[in-house]
């Protein structure tokens, strides 16, 4: 009976967040195969399958996996390549396999060296693009597909160029809806009575008056009267056959195929890359602030790409666009992925016609409020007071998701905080100061943030100069990173060196971890204050 009252509780705490990111999903997984060249359910099935099967065997607890906009480049030449869909379905299932390698031997745990920073500006700037593509369709402008994130588009133009040609286009219907969407949003996560409304998301409520303003406008004739090429555009299946169809099977007759290895490890690396940094950002994104174990991620990752492309689905990655809208819609557990791909199935199957009704307008207002959560203003001037060393890549990676994307971005940002960090180190690690006292004279030796193997020589020339009969105090109290040479060169002095020459040793802010401030064969050297520095 507890179980049930569990189960309970979770679905009707992760039923709306499912709902909304089900809403965010539709067009973009549909949008993606299309740019990708793929059959338009192609995007759909691997919606469904991120949601349930990636969502099922995941331990995020916010992030949503399905087709990528990252990969649309990938999948459209490939398929040209390979010289079909089938044979290229069986590239993805191979991918699938490297990741499901790639998991096992615990590559996930390359995450753990990607700055928050440089995840902070990939977010940042994700936000960023949702905001610049949505507002032409805001206004009934279409020329580029759903779930874009290129800055270059295929028409020749960019996104700047079709924000200005949708100057041109504005469509008062698709303003209208777009305007009312956005209030409804607004009002219902200010409203106190509203958010009462737990089980009732803000995003269904704006969907539904979108689809019943656009009937009134229909039905009277008025010119608001939105056309079908604004509108979600699913296939709508006239018979069992056609549901046959749908699937479509990898064929293993070009496994001897060079091409198809060579796609399947560009797959796999990309894939992999995008969803280590997706898992990243939704760990910063959850308000709990529980962990992802990203070795079970790359599992489920490789998983889900293998059912998917055994049922004619596009590879997928975990996507930042629908972890985000998941966490802003309040998503408490991994339920809500699943629920999202449950309902792309269950509404694809019965009642695709309802879903053709959907105004893109009212998905587009959806959208730009995640957007704006990802790059409020506060963040910018958060990392702003931090000073330039986080400012910098922060405000680089989001430059450069914007202008290049999601990968080149995130490799910029990190490139720039190496370069930060080896200038820091090229600097002395330290600042040396002495100080008269009554007792005698004291040397103060106090160690930076980060001090790294590049620092030890330094430190080392200092410590042989120190005169005998002297006192020592070293202090790592601001540090938050000391290498392991560097410790070794401090036990030994302590230990050994200052015991030859009477120099007494006091350390203040060592972590007890490091040994350095309890232990030590030279106890009758060291004077010790007994504070532990809690590295952050």
């Amino acid at each position: 009976m507890t179980k049930k009252m569990n189960f309970f509780g979770s679905l009707k705490a992760n039923f709306p967040s499912g709902l909304v990111v089900f809403l965010v999903a539709l067009p973009l997984c549909l949008g993606i195969a299309l740019a990708s060249g793929a059959p338009p359910l192609s995007g759909i099935i691997s919606g469904i399958i991120g949601g349930i099967v990636v969502g099922s065997l995941s331990t995020s607890h916010i992030s949503v996996s399905g087709p990528a906009a990252g990969l649309t480049a990938i999948v459209l030449t490939a398929i040209s390549t390979l010289g079909s869909f089938e044979i290229f379905l069986l590239s993805v299932f191979l991918a699938g396999v490297f990741q499901l390698i790639l998991g096992f031997i615990k590559a996930g745990s390359i995450s753990n060296y990607f700055p928050s920073n440089v995840i902070e500006g990939m977010l940042a700037g994700i936000g960023i693009i949702i905001i610049l593509k949505q507002l032409p369709h805001a206004v009934g402008f279409d020329t580029d597909f759903e779930g874009d994130q290129s800055f270059f588009e295929r028409g020749g133009g960019n996104t700047f160029s079709s924000i200005i040609g949708a100057l041109d286009y504005f469509h008062l219907g698709a303003i209208i809806i777009t305007v009312v969407s956005i209030t409804i949003l607004l009002l219902w996560n200010e409203v106190p009575a509203l958010k009462k409304l737990k089980l009732v998301p803000g995003a269904l409520v704006a969907v539904i008056i979108s689809i019943v303003l656009n009937e009134i406008f229909i039905r009277t004739g008025s010119r608001l009267e939105i056309a079908q090429t604004h509108l979600v555009k699913l296939p709508v299946p006239q018979s069992f056959e056609d549901l046959k169809n749908i699937i479509v099977m990898p064929d293993f007759s070009g496994f001897n195929n060079i091409k198809v290895w060579i796609t399947a490890g560009t797959i796999t690396v990309v894939a992999s890359i995008e969803t280590l940094l997706c898992i990243e950002a939704s760990d910063r994104m959850d308000v709990q602030k529980r962990y992802t174990n990203t070795n079970t991620e790359l599992k489920a990752q490789g998983i889900g790409n293998m059912v998917s492309s055994l049922l004619g689905g596009l590879p997928m990655t975990s996507v930042v666009v629908r972890s985000s809208a998941n966490a802003s819609a309040g998503a408490k557990t991994k339920l809500s992925a699943v629920i999202h791909g449950v309902l792309l199935l269950i509404c694809v199957l019965a009642i695709p016609a309802m879903l053709n009704k959907i105004p893109l307008a009212t998905l587009a207002a959806v959208l730009i409020m995640v957007g704006y959560k990802l790059a409020k203003p506060a963040i910018f001037i958060h990392f702003w007071h931090k000073g330039k060393y986080q400012f910098v890549p922060f405000i680089a990676t989001l430059l450069a998701v914007v202008f290049t994307d999601l990968l080149k971005g995130v490799a910029l940002g990190m490139i720039i905080s190496i370069i930060f960090i080896l200038r820091g180190n090229l600097k002395r690690a330290y600042n040396f100061r002495k100080e008269e006292y009554a007792e005698g004279d004291v040397i103060h030796i106090e160690l930076a943030q980060e001090v790294s193997f590049l620092n030890k020589a330094a430190i080392k020339s200092t410590l042989n100069d120190i005169p005998a009969d002297s006192k020592v105090v070293i202090d790592a109290s601001d540090t938050v990173y000391i290498a392991h040479d560097v410790l070794d060169l401090i036990e030994e002095f302590r230990d050994i060196k200052a015991k030859e020459r009477n120099v007494k040793v006091k350390l203040i802010g060592f972590k007890e971890a490091y040994e350095l401030e309890n232990t030590g064969t030279g106890k009758q050297n060291v004077f010790v204050e007994h504070k532990e520095h809690k590295i952050k």
